[in-house]
This record gives C-alpha cells, sequence and structure tokens, in this order.
C-alpha cells in the first residue's frame, strides 16, 4: 500500500464555480492545507488574504504565486489568532485593500504527539497553547471579521476540524479535544450569526501534506489501511471542500463536512 498515491478525485477544483469579486481570508495560509484552501479560492476567482504567524515568508511567496496565476492581488497578511489585537489590525488592513471580506476560513491550528496515556508529557503549557490557538483562535478570528462579514451579504466562515473530534484519536488528547471544541463552536457560532453569516466546519481525515510525508513510511501507510478508502486525504480535496462551502451548499449553515475516506467506520 502506498499512501502517497495520487486519487483520481485529488484534482484543484473547478474554476467553473466562480468566486469573482469576493474576498476570502485565510488563517494558517502557509501550511498544506491552507495553501491548497488559498489556490482553490484564488482559481475560483477569489483575492485572497493569504493570513500567517511565523511564516511570513511561505505566505509572501504564496500571494506572489497566486497573483501570477490568476492575474489578481493577492496579499500575505499577519494573522496570528492568539492576538485579538493583531486581529483586529489584520481586519482594518481587509477593509482599507478590499473594502470588503466574504469568507474567513480559519485554518491556523498547532499540535505536538503526545501518546494518549502520557498524561505527564501533556503539561499545562502544550494544552494551554492548543487550545488557545485552535478553539480561541477561530472565535477571535470571526469576532474580528464579523462586521466585514455580515456586511457582505452572504459571509461565510469556514473553520477547518478534524475527525479527531469523533474518534478521540489524534496527535494527543488536547488536540481531540480542540476539534471537538471547534465543531460545536461552529454550532453556536452558526445559530448565532444567523442569517447574515454561515458557518461550516471541514473535517479532514490525515492528511498527505508535506509534514505528514517526512513521517515514517510504515506508519503513514497504517494509517491509510485503516481508512476504508484506503488512502489519505489530499489536501487539495480539503480546499474542494471548502470551496463546495462557498459556492455550492449556500443552504447549510452549522454543519460538520467530513473529508475522511470514511475513517470513522473503521
Amino acid at each position: 500500500m502506498n499512501a502517497l498515491a495520487s486519487p483520481r478525485s485529488a484534482a484543484a477544483p473547478s474554476t467553473a464555480a466562480s468566486l469573482a469579486g469576493r474576498v476570502a481570508v485565510v488563517t494558517g495560509a502557509a501550511g498544506g492545507i491552507g495553501a491548497a484552501i488559498c489556490e482553490g479560492l484564488a482559481a475560483a476567482g477569489a483575492t485572497v488574504a493569504a493570513g500567517y504567524n511565523g511564516s511570513r515568508e511561505a505566505a509572501e511567496s504564496l500571494a506572489a504565486r497566486l497573483s501570477v496565476t490568476s492575474g489578481q492581488r493577492h496579499a500575505a497578511l499577519r494573522a496570528p489568532v492568539t492576538d485579538s489585537a493583531a486581529l483586529a489590525t489584520l481586519a482594518a488592513d481587509v477593509q482599507a485593500r478590499w473594502d470588503r471580506c466574504d469568507i474567513l476560513v480559519n485554518c491556523a491550528g498547532t499540535t505536538r504527539f503526545v501518546p494518549h496515556a502520557d498524561l505527564d508529557g501533556l503539561d499545562d503549557a502544550l494544552f494551554d497553547q492548543i487550545l488557545q490557538t485552535n478553539v480561541r483562535g477561530p472565535f477571535a478570528a470571526v469576532r474580528a471579521l464579523a462586521p466585514l462579514l455580515r456586511a457582505s451579504g452572504a459571509g461565510l466562515v469556514v473553520n477547518i476540524s478534524s475527525i479527531a473530534a469523533v474518534t478521540a484519536m489524534g496527535s494527543n488528547v488536547a488536540y481531540c479535544a480542540s476539534k471537538a471544541a471547534v465543531d460545536n463552536l461552529t454550532r453556536s457560532l452558526a445559530r448565532a450569526l444567523a442569517p447574515e453569516i454561515r458557518v461550516l466546519s471541514v473535517s479532514p481525515g490525515l492528511a498527505d501534506t508535506d509534514f505528514v510525508k517526512q513521517m515514517d513510511a510504515d506508519w503513514r501507510d497504517e494509517q491509510a489501511g485503516r481508512t476504508p478508502l484506503r488512502r489519505l486525504a489530499q489536501p487539495a480535496e480539503v480546499a474542494a471542500a471548502v470551496l463546495a462551502a462557498a459556492v455550492h451548499l449556500t443552504f447549510s449553515t452549522g454543519a460538520v463536512i467530513p473529508v475522511d475516506g470514511g475513517r470513522p467506520l473503521q
């Protein structure tokens, strides 16, 4: 079994689903999934603000590449999701540049591998960092950009979650708890912000990013073997789900969209 095999369904999202004139802010844009989401949104016509924290050069390179391939003026903007003041600055910058924000994708996240039985290994500092980044971060980003999203007339928030929220299997106990909280946050905000803003979760299984490709090949193949579709998720497939939420699922809110190959079925 080869976890890195390219599936037929991992093609880039179709540009037939046009987001021309829309502005999308993506936090955690420099990561493998974040970059794929930015590429998918730009290919569909959206102007993208590639949000970064510590990966400025990667985000700027991404924005420059998107600008060349799409002919639009994208930008890399600082978006540290644990800093509410910086997020307020981000919102002001987005308004000054484009005078609108139609889509917010909360993709920034953090974790570290700690065996679930190793309670001492999951220290308070790591636990707090995970919750602050993965749970408070998306809420803070929504809070900062809510006025622009409301003014859009068709505002959309997509929170990138994980099947760890359902399976309780993941990099550590706190990470699993954080993603369960993200899905609950999605439902709460969908109710609170309707009808002006829709809120959805996209919930991938293990995605075949560059980070995952650096891990032990036998481990990756084992993870793929535990999935009914017998492979890992491709970042472009996660991006396609975000694009579907923006373009096709216009009467959906408060829902969790799985992109997991049926992993919870095993």
